[in-house]
């Protein structure tokens, strides 16, 4: 994958996978300190210590479609190789926290790619779960939870035009206002 935003897909899909029914996604940019940190909080079955091992081996997946397994060893690779990290925290029947660190500015970062559409597509791949985003540039927060949403919408789905097409420029729009200028160039 050449783009965060993919990988933030992966593991989420990993959480709903997991039978979560809360799933939180945090995107740090951290122009000043240059930091980039990513975390998923979920409150699926859980793993214990050694499947937290086994997820980081290239040659395990749990899934039935392939043999290998490449997504987080990979994003742990690309991590440490930007100055950064990769750790899983995780209870068994409690949920998993992944989180990610890269150096902001190291010339070998992926970029963080679409992060709205990305944000977008798990929302309405998955409207049972209770997702809380959270992008933040420095001091600026964009929070997206989409339980007020669906209270609102009162079983309208959320694939209904008018309702995707709303979203769609919530989460756009909210992401773009305090998204961070290429250097030298101011708003």
């Amino acid at each position: 994958m050449r783009e965060l935003s993919l990988h933030l897909l992966d593991i989420a899909e990993n959480s709903v996978a997991a039978g979560a029914s809360w799933i939180q996604i945090v995107v740090d940019e951290s122009i000043v300190q240059d930091r980039l940190y990513i975390s998923v909080r979920d409150n699926g079955k859980g793993m214990d210590a050694e499947t937290i091992q086994k997820v980081l081996d290239p040659f395990y997946t749990s899934r039935t479609t392939r043999k290998v397994g490449l997504g987080l060893p990979l994003l742990k690779a690309a991590a440490e190789s930007c100055n950064g990290y990769l750790t899983i925290q995780s209870t068994p029947g409690i949920g998993t926290c992944v989180e990610i660190e890269f150096q902001h500015s190291h010339i070998d970062r992926m970029p963080l790619g679409d992060l709205a559409s990305t944000l977008l597509t798990l929302v309405i791949s998955a409207p049972q779960i209770h997702w809380e985003c959270q992008y933040q540039v420095d001091s600026q927060t964009f929070l997206f939870d989409n339980q007020p949403i669906m209270q609102e919408l009162e079983g309208i789905p959320l694939t209904d035009p008018a309702i995707l097409s709303f979203l769609r420029q919530l989460i756009e729009e909210g992401i773009q206002n305090i998204q961070p200028l290429p250097s030298g160039i101011s708003k």
